[in-house]
């Protein structure tokens, strides 16, 4: 079976790029051939693929604008797409609609209410497009079910895969203290701040976990983001710390090499993802994706404390860590109360984030992408 697979990938730093790459790679070894067309010099023949599938999310159009032109000019060829971003798929256009183009040169805030305005059209047209798709894939069945609802489709239409996971061999706790770990891209609107905030008014609860904790922050930054409106976000970070006195519990690990993730996760005892959903994006919808990092946590046997944003209380729902209320510094408080008060509750969770884990491994991913993809080709029902 010959795949062509609409997605950005590494050097990309995405969490998309990521998955794409790793279900590619999976896809291949299953015995798929899996074409990239984007990445490949001059004009592609779509006639020479059996299927063709998609990445949705992360912001990007080229993907979605990509399977609105195939519908219309390869109407039998099979189309999917993986859904990173339910309830919408691609939550506002690339381009206002003509009426309204003149805003794109005005204040962002004139911008987001156009966009607001626009919107119906955008929501149309989703749906148009959903309506075409052989099938939709999601990572939960939380994502499914929105999406579903959102895109008014029938319910045979969602596949549920959850996210694939690397196989990491497994590795034992370490011993007290405590180490917590915040793993993912640092930049703005992922939390951090009530992460810090949470953690200082823990510890003021609980003075004597001071010296017994140390929260690591980890993960990849990109100058147009960290840089982004002339401000540092890093020494706001680093600012936001000395003033909350937590200078002496918090380590840095930015721009990890791939290689050395496992192992940075593997040296903590728990990962505690403080993200929050995003005001403006809640006048569209709601996003009901998942997050790379927790498969991270999965494949590496560590528990998650994370807050209720997105489907995360779904992804931690095997007893494999513990949430709290998104945006709400003293509900956060309160779970790492919890945890400081018994932290052997750690054992329990790694474990089953293990077996996770391990049951997510992407050789079984690409098997159920596959016999998705034999169904689509074959006109049959899941």
């Amino acid at each position: 079976m010959r795949i062509a697979l609409l997605s950005p990938l590494p050097p990309e730093q995405t969490g998309i790029a990521d998955y794409a790459w790793q279900l590619c790679t999976a896809l291949r070894a299953a015995g798929l051939t899996v074409l990239t067309p984007f990445q490949e010099e001059g004009p592609f023949d779509w006639s020479s693929v059996d299927l063709v599938h998609a990445e949705l999310g992360g912001g990007r159009f080229r993907e979605f604008n990509m399977l609105v032109e195939l519908s219309e000019r390869y109407p039998n060829l099979p189309l999917t797409a993986t859904v990173h971003d339910p309830e919408r798929l691609i939550w506002r256009r690339e381009h206002l609609p003509r009426p309204l183009r003149f805003v794109e040169k005005m204040p962002a805030l004139c911008q987001q209410a156009a966009t607001l305005v626009a919107d119906p059209v955008t929501l149309a047209e989703e749906r148009r497009l959903a309506r075409k798709l052989s099938r939709l894939v999601t990572l939960t069945q939380t994502g499914a079910e929105c999406l579903g609802h959102r895109m008014k489709l029938e319910a045979e239409k969602c596949t549920v895969i959850p996210h694939g996971n690397l196989v990491i061999p497994p590795h034992p706790l370490p011993p007290l203290p405590l180490k917590l770990l915040y793993f993912g891209f640092i930049y703005r609107g992922k939390g951090i701040e009530d992460l810090l905030d949470g953690l200082a008014e823990a510890v003021q609860r609980q003075p004597d976990m001071r010296d017994q904790i140390t929260l690591t922050l980890a993960g990849g930054t990109a100058p147009e983001v960290t840089f982004g409106g002339g401000q540092n976000y890093l020494e706001t970070l680093v600012d936001r710390i000395d003033s909350l006195g937590l200078k002496e519990v918090i380590e840095w690990q930015l721009d990890l090499p791939a290689e050395e993730i496992p192992h940075i996760i593997q040296s903590h005892h728990v990962m505690v993802l403080p993200y929050r959903e995003s005001r403006k994006l809640a006048w569209l919808g709601q996003m009901r994706g998942t997050s790379g990092a927790l498969s991270w946590a999965n494949a590496c046997g560590r528990g998650v404390i994370t807050s209720n944003a997105r489907a995360f209380v779904e992804e931690i729902s095997s007893g494999n860590g513990d949430w709290f209320q998104q945006g709400d510094v003293t509900s956060l408080a309160d779970a790492l109360n919890r945890l400081f008060a018994d932290p052997s509750c750690v054992q329990g969770w790694a474990e089953k984030a293990a077996r996770q884990g391990e049951a997510r491994q992407w050789q079984h991913t690409a098997t159920a992408f596959k016999q998705l993809f034999t169904q689509v080709c074959r006109g049959t029902s899941p």
